[in-house]
C-alpha cells in the first residue's frame, strides 16, 4: 500500500483495524464485517503501527503475556512462540527489562512479537521497517513470507518502493484519499519499474 505523505495510508489502515469509524462502505476481515462484528475481526487481526504505543511500566515479557491473555493464547504455545520470535529478533536478554528502557528499535521488535503470538489471519503494518536494523528487517521479511505461505494475509504501507516490489504480490497506490491503481504487482508495473509507475500516477501531488 503506497502513496505520498498525507495520501491516506494511515487513515485507511486505522479503519481496517477498527480504531477509526467510517460512514460509507464496509471492510471484511476473513469474511466478517468490521462494522457488524468488530471484536471477531480484531481477534483475527494484528496491527503494528509505525510508532508503537506500549505500556512502558511493564517489562517486555509482562507485555507479551498481557497480549497473550487478551487473545487467549495457550500458555505452552505462547511460551514457545515468544522464545522463537524473541531469539529471532535478539530481544530475549531484554524481556525482563522495563519497556521504558527500550530504544525505539527494541520497542518495534517487541510490538512485532506481540502481534505474532496469536497467529493472526491478517497482519497489518504501517511502515514496518522504520527503526529496524538491517538484520531485524530481514527477519521480519522472512516471517511475513512464512505467514503468507501458511495462509495469512499481510497488508502494509511503505515508502520503500523496492521492498513493495520484491515482497508484494498485490499493490495498491493511493492519492488524495482515493485508489489510483490496484492489482497484482505484474499488472501495476507492466514493463516499467514500480518507481516509474508510482511517480507517473502521483505526479500531480507534486504540483498541488
Amino acid at each position: 500500500f503506497i502513496g505520498h505523505n498525507g495520501a491516506g495510508k494511515t487513515t485507511t489502515i486505522r479503519a481496517i483495524v477498527g480504531v477509526l469509524d467510517f460512514e460509507e462502505g464496509d471492510i471484511l476481515i476473513d469474511g466478517i464485517s468490521i462494522k457488524k462484528d468488530p471484536v471477531a475481526c480484531k481477534k483475527r487481526t494484528a496491527y503494528i503501527p509505525d510508532n508503537p504505543d506500549l505500556y512502558e511500566h511493564l517489562t517486555g515479557i509482562g507485555y507479551l503475556n498481557f497480549i497473550g491473555d487478551i487473545f487467549e493464547v495457550n500458555p505452552l504455545e505462547r511460551e514457545a512462540l515468544i522464545k522463537e520470535y524473541a531469539d529471532a529478533f535478539e530481544l530475549t536478554d531484554n524481556l525482563g527489562d522495563s519497556i521504558a528502557s527500550y530504544s525505539h528499535g527494541m520497542k518495534q521488535k517487541l510490538a512485532i512479537i506481540a502481534a505474532l503470538i496469536h497467529r493472526p489471519k491478517l497482519l497489518v503494518l504501517d511502515e514496518p521497517f522504520v527503526g529496524l536494523d538491517p538484520k531485524a528487517s530481514h527477519m521480519l521479511k522472512a516471517i511475513m513470507a512464512d505467514l503468507c505461505r501458511e495462509g495469512s494475509a499481510i497488508f502494509f504501507s511503505t515508502h520503500v518502493l523496492e521492498v513493495a516490489e520484491k515482497l508484494c504480490n498485490k499493490i495498491a497506490i493511493i492519492k488524495n484519499g482515493k485508489l489510483v491503481a490496484c492489482g497484482t504487482t505484474e499488472e501495476i508495473k507492466g514493463n516499467h519499474s514500480l518507481e516509474d509507475v508510482f511517480l507517473e500516477l502521483t505526479e500531480n501531488d507534486n504540483r498541488n
